[in-house]
């Protein structure tokens, strides 16, 4: 019997949701990178290497006659609504009207194509592989970390499809080696450093607690500043580890506060961040708190209220012109300030209609001008890519003050130079 074009792209996706089970093998990988002691490590970095180029065929196929609009892939919730994500659809859509006025792609209008579940782990691979065989798109802007990011990863090293992550600092999706893969945020390993260096400024041999989720990304970060603070001859007085979601943090927080320690140190998504550093400071702790990029997150911001004054954190979304125009035109539209994330999803969108515009209506060549447009300046700062896919840009730290994201200007370690 033959097979129908339904049962053709079912075919199609079942198979791509097959090769997703391997997920979790990836993110064990990624889990045990950071376990290695100096005899176990591998004896080859790619990052150092040759660039991973699609060296297969597709190139020379001429650009399809009866394209109407351009789509592109949006791996995300598509609800402007959404506590977590939605700054990031709306700065997608921002930046898919500013193309459009501009001419769009390739003459035509450019159209996002967003698919989404509620659980992506058990949806997520068959939403990817839709708008790969059904939308039919150019390229992938998603996921939403670095879990989400890894899944649609699975489908487009099997589709042979450029996905630009917007949200994920996990280095680990850049070594698999997939040709396909860029990550417009600096991996975990130029976050950590930075903060490693401010801590030790800071704290200096007085003794200080690490706090860290028990999420993927939470995990990998802590992973790599311990590291890097190891370096610095420093080590938590205590490491407490905890449970993604917790609504009720009020006995970790006593914890924390009775372990009489001068620093927090907090790994954790927006959210919990918010709520675990508003409990200790109504526990009466008064040090300095540092934490990862999450906490330059609005919705960090929001939910902590006054307790996220001067907390720390690698800054991924520093002041320049071009980042003050495009949260200008963001406030305007929308009627609140954009944070990082939303910054690299708007930059996202503009570096594929750019490399659209360059390659034409062809995956392999969209991937090639992908490359070949590095160094590209955006709204976020210069997108320059390592032999992998991953973004070199260097790390600042950044604070909040007066309700608001603003530089670390003094601290020693402030600044980390960009690295492969």
């Amino acid at each position: 019997m033959l097979a129908t074009p339904a049962r053709k792209t079912e075919g199609r996706i079942a198979g791509t949701c097959l090769a997703a089970a391997c997920l979790g093998l990836a993110l064990g990988a990624a889990r045990a990178a950071h376990s290695e002691t100096p005899s176990s490590k591998a004896f080859v970095d790619h990052r150092q290497g040759p660039t991973a180029e699609y060296a297969g065929p597709g190139r020379d196929a001429p650009d399809p006659a009866d394209v109407k609009e351009v789509l592109i892939g949006y791996f995300g919730p598509s609800d402007p609504a959404d506590a977590e994500s939605g700054d990031l659809w709306c700065a997608a859509q921002l930046a898919v009207d500013e193309v459009n006025r501009a001419g769009g792609c390739q003459g035509k209008p450019l159209r996002l194509a967003a698919r989404w579940s509620g659980s992506p782990w058990t949806a997520g691979a068959a939403d990817v592989a839709r708008l790969v065989y059904e939308d039919r798109v150019w390229g992938i802007i998603g996921g939403v970390d670095g879990p989400t990011t890894h899944l649609a990863e699975q489908v487009v090293a099997k589709a042979r499809l450029v996905l630009l992550s917007p949200a994920a600092t996990d280095k680990t999706v850049n070594l698999a080696n997939v040709p396909w893969m860029f990550s417009c945020l600096p991996g975990d390993h130029l976050l950590a450093p930075p903060l490693a260096s401010g801590i030790a400024a800071r704290v200096g041999k007085r003794p200080f607690v690490l706090v860290s989720a028990d999420d993927h990304d939470s995990h990998l970060l802590a992973g790599e500043l311990k590291k890097c603070l190891g370096e610095q001859g420093m080590t938590p007085a205590y490491h407490f580890e905890y449970r993604r979601g917790t609504a009720n943090v009020g006995e970790l927080a006593t914890r924390v506060t009775g372990a009489k320690a001068d620093a927090l140190v907090l790994l954790a998504g927006a959210q919990d961040s918010a709520r675990l550093v508003a409990a200790v400071r109504k526990e009466g702790f008064a040090g300095p708190v540092f934490g990862g990029p999450a906490m330059g997150r609005r919705r960090f911001i929001d939910e902590a209220g006054p307790a996220a004054a001067g907390a720390v954190f690698p800054l991924l979304h520093p002041p320049q012109a071009a980042s003050a125009e495009f949260a200008g035109t963001f406030r305007a539209r929308f009627g609140r300030s954009p944070d990082y994330a939303a910054a690299h999803t708007y930059d996202a969108v503009r570096l594929l209609a750019a490399a659209i515009n360059k390659g034409g209506l062809n995956r392999a060549r969209i991937g090639d001008a992908i490359r070949e447009l590095s160094p590209w300046n955006g709204a976020t700062g210069t997108v320059t890519w390592d032999p992998l896919g991953g973004n070199v840009r260097a790390v600042r730290l950044g604070t909040i003050a007066g309700g608001a994201v603003a530089p670390v200007e003094t601290m020693a370690g402030a600044t980390a130079p960009a690295g492969p």
